[in-house]
């Protein structure tokens, strides 16, 4: 039995302002198709500059930013051994690496079909010393059957939510919302409670094409909101990027109506794969994922396909 409070299963928010306009709403009876997400903003010598001088990124030591090859090009930034974020007592490597430009959709679903994940403006892949815990997870949009649990959820929760995508933006209320979510989930790690700096650095800034799916309370006078999605889009694929959500609304069981929600989305935009990020089996906030069936797996760089 867990004793005390559970680790913040995601690497730290890095820190950068970012002021926006507050997101629009839509129409309560549609959900209406808009041209999300748009393209990412240009990633300037100002902002890869900020990455070495101004430490955006959590503890990036004294080590010199070097250049990989690749298309485009990618900024190694940060290559420590550090605690492990998911994991007691492990040892983590986390490789950050931000591209030299936005990529584009073709170029990031290459990254994802290689076990990628976005923060922020870079894109990291475990490369523990001397674990493999951290397992890429996609759902095949063409073979992936929800169970009758998440049908139940998945129809209850289009009778409570009303969905809205547009472009990430920050605002107060998000930030209140992720702090509350991390809070009531017992999910508080080093970096936490977050600021409007790092939630516009850790869900805003993005290196590729990606948008926001709000989830509004139907019945609420005051449009509550009840969680928020920040997903990225490939050319094949959308990517789960983070998903945060009342505690107070648990009983609807947002995260499970989400990711239900992204294949959806998936299906209707002509798209193959849904990527769902890391999944660590000792992990409480990471494990849950097994539970979507069939579900591939990275294991010693192959999916495999994972069917009960």
């Amino acid at each position: 039995m867990r004793t005390g409070p559970r680790r913040s299963c995601g690497p730290n928010e890095p820190a950068r302002r970012r002021a926006l306009r507050p997101c629009a709403r839509r129409s309560v009876h549609e959900k209406r198709e808009l041209d999300w997400p748009r393209p990412a903003p240009a990633i300037t010598r100002a902002t890869v500059s900020e990455v070495r001088f101004r430490r955006v990124l959590p503890s990036v030591g004294t080590r010199r930013p070097r250049l990989l090859d690749g298309h485009p090009p990618e900024l190694l930034v940060y290559d420590e051994d550090t605690s492990c974020p998911y994991l007691d007592s492990r040892v983590a490597r986390l490789p950050m690496r931000l591209p030299t430009r936005p990529l584009t959709p073709a170029e990031f679903s290459e990254r994802l079909h290689i076990g990628d994940r976005r923060q922020g403006l870079v894109l990291y892949r475990p490369s523990c010393p001397e674990c493999t815990a951290c397992e890429a997870i996609r759902l095949d949009v063409e073979t992936f059957k929800p169970n009758k649990t998440q049908r139940r959820i998945y129809r209850r929760g289009q009778k409570a939510l009303r969905v809205e995508l547009g472009e990430p933006r920050l605002s107060s209320e998000k930030v209140a919302l992720y702090n509350k979510h991390k809070v009531g989930r017992e999910l508080m790690g080093e970096g936490d409670p977050i600021d409007e700096t790092g939630y516009g650095a850790f869900l805003v800034d993005s290196c590729t094409e990606s948008f926001e799916i709000r989830y509004v309370l139907a019945d609420s006078p005051d449009a509550q909101l009840a969680g928020v999605a920040i997903v990225d889009r490939g050319s094949d694929a959308l990517s789960a990027v983070y998903t945060f959500f009342d505690p107070d609304l648990a009983h609807l069981s947002p995260g499970v109506f989400s990711v239900l929600e992204q294949m959806e989305l998936c299906k209707r935009w002509g798209l193959r794969w849904l990527y769902l990020g890391l999944y660590v089996a000792e992990c409480d906030s990471m494990a849950y994922k097994a539970r979507y069936l069939p579900h591939e797996r990275m294991i010693d760089g192959k999916w495999v396909l994972f069917e009960e």
